[in-house]
This record gives structure tokens, sequence and C-alpha cells, in this order.
């Protein structure tokens, strides 16, 4: 009997019962009829949905058969002991030297040099360098951890992490040659000299390939003419990775194998920076701007090869999402924390403002988005561990970590309610924080298109000639 049968025959269990005479009614022990034992397999096959098996003769005894059972090795979320004492170290740090007056340095637009010297002795300004070249030696996943850290306290402490360990260091470690990993490695990984990251210009952002400073070779010099804008540490760094057209003729065709790469000192002629002062976020970093004259460049300065720039340049940006990821988790962290404090002492109607539900449902996304954002970026840490590409993975935790963070900021000043409006508390300075890292280093549409081409298999990434070491190597 086939499945459909079988079902039917589900469907009208009265076909199931042969018919019954009247006169039986009254002999209860004849209500069912005699059924053959070739008609009870028939009928009890569509209940099983499985055909009528003849008898066989018993299998003979066999010897048991011993498998291995083979499991998947579980996910270690759990840190490692070195990566908890750097979680705690960083942790403690800020909350005795940052904290206390990071209100007083946002309030008054500025930047504290001297916390440059601190974060070098600790060894974050160089962590995921290795120690040949002056670094500290930590993973990946340290790196984010540093960045979260910083984060929770006032995200113009992670932007140097951004510009300096990520955008600037782990691209030279990548991409330069030896000569430039001694000249300008090793004392950035060390903290004696500061590096950022020069892409931004005031008519091209998300649009590389409408940058308009120029690189023109004569002989062995590269002559570079252009301004960069939105450039973090501008007025403070002193090494600067650069990105130029080389050839004239691939600009005005918006080809972007005509942009290459090269390392600018601020000491160079011709060289110029300063700082913007409008701008209503971030105000304790330093964000301005430079300006170059033909400055005059050498050879020996270009980092890669000539019109490997762009790729460089989406190399390093890979980098800098990574650490934008990791700290926007710890803007959330601080959301969450601020707001279930201040819940648990503000009362309203009688009782505690966390007893209402709205409040703790706003909390709860705080919470949920936070462990969300945290996996993500550990993820795209762990891939970086393994020296595996992660383009696609360090994206994801990007947009969704900032875009959480700007949630979440915007909730905690909710549950502050008219507090939250004021510098009294914190949130109202995440709040103004938050927004930035939604539009620098690919705005939350940008990565919107990236991922749905991934998916939609419209979008690959392909090998570069160099890849981040593994951890270890």
């Amino acid at each position: 009997m086939c499945a459909r049968s079988a079902l039917l025959a589900l469907e009208a269990p009265s076909a199931l019962i042969a018919p019954v005479a009247p006169q039986a009614l009254e002999a209860p022990s004849a209500l069912i009829a005699p059924v053959a034992p070739q008609a009870l397999l028939a009928l009890l096959a569509p209940l099983a949905l499985i055909a009528p098996v003849a008898p066989q003769a018993p299998l003979a005894p066999q010897a048991p058969v011993h498998r291995t059972l083979q499991f998947p090795v579980m996910l270690n979320f759990d840190l490692t002991d070195e990566q908890r004492l750097l979680e705690q170290s960083v942790r403690e740090w800020g909350a005795r030297e940052i904290a206390p007056r990071i209100r007083d340095l946002d309030r008054e637009h500025r930047f504290d040099k001297n916390i440059l010297p601190q974060m070098a002795e600790l060894g974050l300004l160089g962590c995921s360098v290795p120690a040949e070249y002056g670094g500290a030696g930590m993973d990946y996943v340290s790196l984010g951890l540093i960045s979260e850290e910083l984060e929770y306290v006032d995200t113009s402490l992670r932007v140097i992490m951004s510009v300096h360990a990520g955008l600037n260091c782990l691209t030279l470690l990548t991409w330069g040659t030896e000569d430039q990993k001694k000249r300008y490695l090793v004392p950035q990984a060390k903290g004696q000299k500061i590096a950022t990251y020069g892409l931004t210009e005031p008519a091209a952002g998300s649009d590389v390939r409408g940058i308009q400073t120029v690189a023109v070779k004569k002989g062995d010099r590269y002559y570079l003419t252009g301004e960069k804008m939105w450039i973090s540490l501008a007025d403070v760094a002193d090494n600067f990775l650069v990105f130029a057209w080389s050839d004239l003729e691939k600009k005005k065709q918006r080809d972007p194998s005509g942009i290459t790469a090269f390392i600018i000192e601020r000491s160079f002629k011709g060289f110029s920076s300063g700082t913007l002062k409008e701008k209503w976020g971030i105000l304790a970093g330093n964000t301005g701007f430079f300006k170059m004259d033909e400055v005059e460049v050498p050879e020996a300065n270009m980092v890669g090869q000539p019109g490997e720039g762009f790729k460089i340049a989406m190399f390093a940006l890979d980098q800098g999402r990574y650490t934008v990821a990791a700290g926007a988790t710890g803007l959330i962290r601080a959301c969450r924390d601020a707001s279930a404090k201040y819940a648990k002492e503000r009362k309203t109607f009688g009782t505690a403002i966390a007893d209402h539900q709205l409040v703790k449902e706003m909390i709860a996304q705080m919470e949920s988005d936070y462990q969300a954002a945290r996996l993500l970026w550990m993820r795209a840490g762990s891939l970086k561990n393994q020296g595996r590409r992660n383009t696609r993975e360090t994206g994801l935790a990007k947009w969704f970590a900032t875009v959480a963070s700007e949630r979440a900021a915007g909730d905690a000043v909710q549950v502050h309610g008219a507090n939250g409006y004021s510098d009294e508390y914190p949130v109202g300075r995440f709040y103004r924080n938050c927004k930035g890292a939604v539009i620098y280093e690919g705005t939350r549409e940008i990565h919107k298109i990236m991922q749905a081409d991934y998916v939609l298999g419209m979008r690959q990434d392909r090998p570069t000639r160099c890849e981040l070491p593994k951890y270890g190597l």
C-alpha cells in the first residue's frame, strides 16, 4: 500500500472495523468480526507506513562492533590567562587615569598627549606587532580586548588604537619592506613615534576613487600634492600612511590600479596640518586635516608596489574596522552599565525605574546587543589569529556593533530622561561619540550593501599579494 493510500485509510478509521450485524449487538464479545492474520497485517501496515515483512529466520549471534564516536571540537569562548590579565590591566588603568577627568577633557575639547606615553608603557601601541619589531607580540583578540576596554572609558582612546595600531602598524607589518619596518614600524610599536592613516579627502570618503591627491615621480623621488580631511591624530602624529594617484591617466579613468601608498613624515618639507574644531563628538580626541604641497618623498617610502595603493587601503580598513567593532562593543557595555546603575537609583511613582518593564526592555536590548557584538568581533579576531581572510566577518562585526552602539546610546539617554540630556551623566557623551563610527571606515549603508553582495554571490574576496601574518609566525 502506498503512503497516500495509508493516509486515506487513517482519515477513515471506521473503515478499519468490519461491519457488525444488528443481532451481534446483544453479544458484546462479538462486537468485532474475526479478522484473518493476513488482513490484520494489511490493516497495521498503513499505520506504520511500511509494507508487511515476511518472517525471517533469526540471525546468528555476531561479535559486538565497537565504534569510536566522533564529536566536533567545541568552540572555546574563554579568554586565556594572559588575555584576562590584559583586559583587567587596561580596565584598571582607564578607571584610574582617564575616567576621573574624561568629562573635563571632553568639555574642553582637549586631547591630552600625555596619554600616549602611558599607553606605550602598557605595551598597547604595538600590542599585536611581533617583539622583533618592537611590539608586545600579543594576538589579534588581545587587540580587540584593548579596543573594547578603551572605548568603555571614551571613544577617543580607542581611536588611537584604530589609526596607530590597526590602520598603520599592521599595514606596515604586512606590506612594508624590512627597511620600512626598521625605520618606522619599530619606533611606532614602541610608542616612540605616533602614526595615523590618510585616505579621506574633502570630496572623497566612501568613494575612494574620488581622491584628488597626486604623486608625481621625478627620478627616485615622488612629489605629493593634495589635502586629507577627517584624519584622527592629524595634529599629533609623526608618520602618515598616505594614498595618492601615481598614474594620472588611470586617475582620469578612475582606475584604482593607479593609486599608490606612501609613508610621509611630519618633518617633510611642504607638509602642514590643522585641527577640526567644529565637530560635536569625540571631543577629547584630536581630529584634523593635513595638506601636502609638493612634499618630496623618497621612493624607499613607497609601501607595496606602484598601483597597489587601493588594495593596501582596503587591507588597512580591515584592521581598522576590527578595532572599531570591538570599541563599539565597549560603548554598548558602557551604556548598559550606566543605565542599569541609574535605573536602580532613580525612583518614579514610588518605585525604582528598574521595576518598569519598558526600562527593562531597553536594558535587555543593550545586553543582547553587547553579547552579539562581542561574539562577532571575537570571531573576526579568531580568524585573524589563524591567518584566514576575514573581510566579510570584520565588516559584519563593524556594521552590527556600531549600529547597535547608536541604539544603545539613544536608549541610555532615554533611561536617564532629562538627566541624560546633560553632561552631568556620561550617557550624553556616549550619544555624541557613537555617531562617528556609523560613518567612518565604511558607512552603515556601505556595509549593508557589502553583506548583501556576499550573500547574493555578487562579491568575493580575492587573495592579495600580502596577507596579515598568522599569530605566532
